[in-house]
């Protein structure tokens, strides 16, 4: 038997309304079982997830494109749930280091 039939009624309801709230504006969750259980295993417990988000900008600042996973890693950290929003300021400050990018070029230590 798996975590998620182990569940009291309670807590399944808990489950389903956090992946409601999560499936919210998302077009697939991949995979969406491992998620289930993780979720599953974190009511269980009353153990958060810790949820982290990496980003390499590739201008000085983040821009409103970045918006979308922010408001989703909002979402979890509203569920009760501990989030890591990691920004790569050496990444972003070089750029393409091939040069093939036009669009991603190096920075300085000022910009």
């Amino acid at each position: 038997m798996g975590i998620i039939e182990q569940l009291s009624e309670e807590h399944t309801r808990e489950l389903e309304r956090q992946l409601k709230i999560i499936r919210r504006g998302i077009a697939e969750i991949i995979p969406e079982e491992a998620l289930t259980q993780k979720i599953a295993a974190s009511i269980s417990s009353g153990k958060p997830l810790r949820v982290k988000l990496g980003l390499d900008p590739s201008a000085p600042d983040i821009h409103i494109g970045h918006t979308v996973v922010l408001q989703k890693l909002r979402q979890f950290q509203d569920l009760g749930h501990e989030v890591q929003l990691i920004i790569g300021d050496f990444t972003g400050r070089i750029g393409d280091p091939t040069g093939k990018s036009d669009t991603r070029k190096q920075l300085s230590e000022d910009d």
